[in-house]
C-alpha cells in the first residue's frame, strides 16, 4: 500500500517541499506573522508604563485620517523618493554605459563606484554628516573658490538635497553593477546593424539598448522605489527630520511616534500605511511591465 501511495510523482512533490520550507517558514515567521501582529497592534493602545494594552478599535486610523503633520510627511517622503530614484537610475545607467566601452582603467572604476554599497551605512551617513557642517569639507572645497556653502543640514531645501546625493553616492554602486550586466548581454549584432544602417547614437541606445535592457531597469526601479520608502538612518544620522519636518519621511515620522512618544498604537498604523503605499506602487510598476519591458511585448 505504501509503496503504491510513494509514487514518483509524489516523492519528487515531497523533494520539491523539503528544499522551499525553510524559505517558506521563514517567511511566515518573520513577514507573515509581523504583519499580522501590526495590523492588530493597530487596533489598540498600548501603553508600557502604566501596563496597558486597550483595544480601540479604528481610533487610531481615525486619528492617522486627522493628523495635521502627515501631509508634510507624505511630501517630504515623495519628494526624497522621487530624487532618489530619477538621480539613482539616471547616473547607475550612465556610469554603466560609460564603464561598458571597455576602455583602460575601467576595473578600477567599477571597483571604486560600488565600494560604496558594502560600507556600513551608519559610517557612511556619520562621515558626511560631518563634511555637510557649515565648517565641514563641502564648505571648505566651495570656499577654496570662491564661493560661499549654505549650512546644508540646517535650511529646509538643502537638507532634503543632502539627505538624496548621500543616499544615491551610497547605493548607485548596486544599480550600476546590474545595469553593466544588462548591457554586456546585448548581442553585439544589433549595434553592428545598426553601424551599418547609419543608425546616430543615441537613437540605437533608444530603440535597441533601452529594450534590451529593460527587465534590468524594471527590476533597479522597483529596488530602489521600495528602498526608498524605507530610509531611516540616514535621515536619524544626518538631519533628524529637520529642519522643521523638511526631512521627516514616513519612516522617521513612524520611529518618533512609536519609540520618542511612546504611542506605540499610532506607529503601528502607520506601518500599516507604509505597506499599503509600498505594496500599491509595487504592484503599479508589475502592471505597468508590458507596456515598457520588452520581453513582456
Amino acid at each position: 500500500m505504501n509503496r503504491r501511495y510513494w509514487t514518483t510523482r509524489r516523492r519528487d512533490q515531497l523533494t520539491g517541499w523539503l528544499f522551499i520550507a525553510p524559505q517558506l517558514a521563514g517567511t511566515v515567521v518573520f513577514v507573515l506573522v509581523p504583519l499580522v501582529l501590526v495590523v492588530w497592534y493597530s487596533l489598540h493602545e498600548w501603553n508600557v508604563l502604566a501596563d496597558t494594552f486597550t483595544f480601540t478599535g479604528a481610533d487610531n486610523y481615525r486619528a492617522l485620517a486627522h493628523d495635521p503633520k502627515l501631509p508634510a510627511v507624505l511630501r517630504a517622503s515623495l519628494i526624497f523618493s522621487a530624487g532618489l530614484v530619477l538621480l539613482n537610475l539616471s547616473l547607475a545607467l550612465l556610469l554603466a554605459v560609460l564603464l561598458n566601452q571597455r576602455l583602460r582603467g575601467t576595473t578600477v572604476f567599477r571597483v571604486l563606484f560600488f565600494s560604496p554599497v558594502v560600507v556600513s551605512l551608519v559610517a557612511w551617513t556619520i562621515v558626511w554628516r560631518f563634511m555637510l557642517q557649515d565648517n565641514g569639507g563641502v564648505n571648505s572645497l566651495l570656499h577654496a573658490v570662491g564661493i560661499d556653502g549654505p549650512n546644508w543640514l540646517r535650511s529646509g531645501g538643502t537638507a532634503m538635497a543632502a539627505v538624496v546625493v548621500v543616499q544615491v553616492f551610497k547605493n548607485v554602486g548596486l544599480n550600476m553593477v546590474l545595469f553593466l550586466a544588462a548591457l554586456q548581454g546585448v548581442p553585439k549584432d544589433l549595434y553592428d546593424a545598426a553601424r551599418t544602417d547609419g543608425s546616430p547614437a543615441w537613437t540605437t541606445f533608444r530603440r535597441i539598448t533601452l529594450p534590451l535592457i529593460s527587465p534590468t531597469l524594471l527590476l533597479t526601479a522597483i529596488i530602489t522605489v521600495v528602498g526608498s520608502l524605507q530610509v531611516f538612518a540616514q535621515v536619524a544620522v544626518l538631519t533628524e527630520g529637520g529642519p522643521g519636518t523638511s526631512t521627516t519621511v514616513l519612516v522617521y515620522y513612524l520611529y518618533q511616534q512609536a519609540f520618542q512618544f511612546h504611542a506605540f498604537g499610532y506607529g503601528a498604523t502607520l506601518s500599516v500605511l507604509l505597506f499599503v503605499i509600498v505594496l500599491a506602487l509595487t504592484v503599479l510598476q508589475w502592471q505597468l511591465r508590458r507596456r515598457w519591458v520588452f520581453h513582456e511585448q
